[in-house]
């Protein structure tokens, strides 16, 4: 069965927009061809992809099941045009991209009028959590993962290493003392995020030490990483954090490291995945390739 590219096309801005006459219009079509477009999309197969009623438009569980194949024709479609010299210079669509929240406003959001000025027909849908999320699922193009890729279904670029240090304000440290062994870590408040899995640290001559917020004198929950690094700042207790969250911090004495030389054992590095299964599309090359360039070239962190 062959299926109208544009018709797809069609299907997965409205999705986006839950809107088909203004998914149309970013078309060139007018209302009432892109309503008989996506109805003989649908009638060819067998499904229908979106509720409509007078007041609004939503996706269906089919049309939500078939959203990411949908996106997967387009993109090969446009990585064969390309492979053939055939496809337009001009970066045109939807770009949906899914990072950690705090390093976005952190490192992300400033560079985006950069990108946006290269490429102005290319929209970008930014999806901004500290919470882990499902990449397929959700129907991303791209996404920045600070956890170890071990998910044999998601294939990735290494954007930059991600160091994660333990750190407290000078105030906590004087009130409360520093703690000068791992062991000492128990009779600390700790700050850590909702699963509050204990982490492995490893010393500076390779001694394995934990992290474990569980077993502490008493321990503050946050799921934002921007949001525990400001309790921490306000001298709320001891937390695991990200180099790239505190450097600055560290630079100016705001925040002290607390045992020197431990960090979390784990292998972290900030991947830029996408699912293997994807044709790598030209608009998700050329994001990649700028977010290597701008930031995992030289990271800021570690100069």
């Amino acid at each position: 069965m062959g299926l109208d590219t544009d018709a797809l096309r069609l299907f997965v801005r409205a999705a986006e927009m839950l809107n088909i006459s203004a998914a149309g219009r970013g078309l060139g079509m007018a209302p009432a061809v892109s309503s008989a477009k996506l109805a003989k999309l649908e009638q060819s197969l067998g499904a229908e992809l979106l509720h409509r009623t007078t007041r609004k438009v939503s996706l269906s569980l089919e049309g939500a099941d078939f959203l990411p194949f949908a996106r997967e024709i387009i993109a090969q479609e446009e990585a064969a045009l390309t492979a053939l010299g055939k496809q337009a210079a001009t970066l045109k669509g939807t770009l949906r991209f899914a990072a950690p929240s705090s390093f976005a406003q952190l490192y992300i959001a400033p560079i985006l009028p950069k990108f946006l000025q290269r490429h102005p027909e290319l929209t970008l849908d930014l999806h901004l959590s500290d919470v882990q999320f499902d990449l397929i699922q959700g129907s991303y193009d791209l996404a920045l993962r600070n956890a170890p890729l071990v998910d044999t279904s998601l294939k990735g670029r290494k954007l930059a290493d991600d160091r994660r240090i333990l750190c407290a304000a000078p105030g906590y440290l004087n009130t409360h003392g520093t703690p000068k062994i791992p062991s000492d870590l128990t009779n600390n408040h700790l700050i850590a995020f909702q699963n509050r899995q204990p982490r492995l640290l490893t010393g500076p001559t390779g001694e394995k030490a934990v992290f474990d917020p569980a077993s502490a004198k008493g321990q503050l929950i946050i799921d934002d990483g921007q949001s525990q690094v400001r309790a921490t700042l306000a001298g709320a207790g001891i937390s695991l954090n990200a180099m790239w969250s505190v450097h600055e911090h560290l630079k100016s004495g705001r925040l002290i490291q607390v045992l020197p030389g431990f960090e979390a054992a784990e292998d972290n590095v900030l991947w830029l995945i996408y699912p293997k299964s994807n044709v790598l599309s030209p608009k998700v090359r050329v994001f990649m390739d700028f977010l290597i360039a701008e930031i995992g070239a030289k990271p800021p962190w570690e100069i």
